[in-house]
């Protein structure tokens, strides 16, 4: 058998795209698409075993905001596989983005203008939502429900004779200032969505602390500023169409405007690529588009601690053992 690679959110997006750039260069591979919904699953194996007949492909269904659903989703895959070789970690919320139109006309004249539209930073707020588990939906989606899976995973993935990989798709606006290790949920802020991904990298940081020496590694991705479904729910379709004249005239002058998911995958098609013996743990692996469309790959250095991303880890831990145990004594009364 070849690699088996695990994709989160691999039905739409950039979790799509990545499935069909990694068939077109290696048709060998077992890819495992971890998907919340079924139906669109299906989909999006067909639509990929019809772009690669011999290819295989198969589905599993797993919605990481509903810890009982990881933990299914965990039991099935270890009973179909002895181990696997590449988990992606790329399924993510950010709900009912709002335009701060303030922060918009300040930012457009201002020095920080090209950085404000490469990482969206003070330009957009959610409102967080809590899950069934008790939970803040974006943390528990982008971040906890993925730590979950992981951990219930680690018999097929930590193996010395041969290193497994953790690639985490993580974005430009993960942002130290939207931190709290006091709320690391995010539960008092705006910002959930940023929160959530700098909350990743610290958990990529400390899992490369714990597992590496037994030949497990983590690095994190970003794919740039996409037009996909999660984008489209920030503005209008009508009004993308109208800036789309003056973002093709920023990518002249920012590689961060992807713009595609085909090229968001950069980075991450070419994170699997790579030795993961050979990549800094602290580094943030970005997909660049020049403005006349020719994709690379640049790095970006973390503005992480281990100290912080140990105490992270820590507190992750507790939560999982909380969380575990109210789901045993729910399931025991009943």
């Amino acid at each position: 058998m070849g690699k088996v690679v695990l994709v989160t959110g691999a039905s739409s997006g950039v979790g799509r795209a990545l499935c069909q750039r990694l068939l077109q260069e290696d048709d060998g591979l077992h890819l495992c698409l971890a998907c919340r919904n079924p139906g669109r699953a299906e989909a999006a194996r067909a639509a990929l075993l019809a772009a690669c007949p011999s290819a295989q492909v198969t589905v599993v269904q797993v919605d990481v905001a509903d810890l009982r659903s990881v933990l299914r989703a965990a039991r099935e895959l270890r009973h179909r596989f002895q181990r696997l070789d590449c988990v992606y970690l790329n399924a993510g919320i950010m709900p009912n983005p709002h335009l701060n139109l303030r922060a918009l006309f300040s930012g457009i004249f201002s020095r920080k203008v090209i950085h404000m539209f490469s990482t969206a930073e003070g330009l957009l707020t959610q409102e967080d939502r809590v899950t069934a588990d008790g939970l803040q939906e974006v943390f528990a989606t982008n971040v906890f429900g993925h730590f979950i899976l992981i951990q219930e995973l680690e018999p097929l993935l930590a193996h010395s004779d041969s290193p497994s990989r953790l690639i985490w798709t993580s974005s430009r606006s993960a942002s130290r200032s939207n931190f709290s290790l006091e709320d690391f949920q995010h539960s008092r802020g705006q910002e959930p969505y940023s929160s959530s991904k700098y909350a990743l990298d610290l958990l990529s940081v400390a899992l490369n602390q714990h597992f590496h020496q037994r030949g497990l590694y983590s690095s994190v991705a970003c794919p740039g500023t996409m037009l996909t479904n999660l984008t489209y729910g920030i503005l209008p379709p009508f009004l993308w169409t109208l800036m789309m004249p003056i973002i093709w005239l920023l990518r002249f002058f920012a590689n961060a405007f992807t713009l595609t998911p085909y090229n968001g995958a950069e980075a991450l098609v070419w994170l699997f690529h790579q030795n993961p013996e050979s990549l800094n743990p602290l580094n943030k692996y970005l997909s660049a588009t020049t403005g006349f469309g020719s994709n690379y790959v640049t790095t970006q250095k973390m503005d992480i601690d281990g100290d912080t991303a140990e105490k992270f880890y820590q507190k992750l831990l507790e939560l999982e053992k909380h969380i575990k145990g109210t789901i045993q004594d729910t399931d025991t009364q009943s």
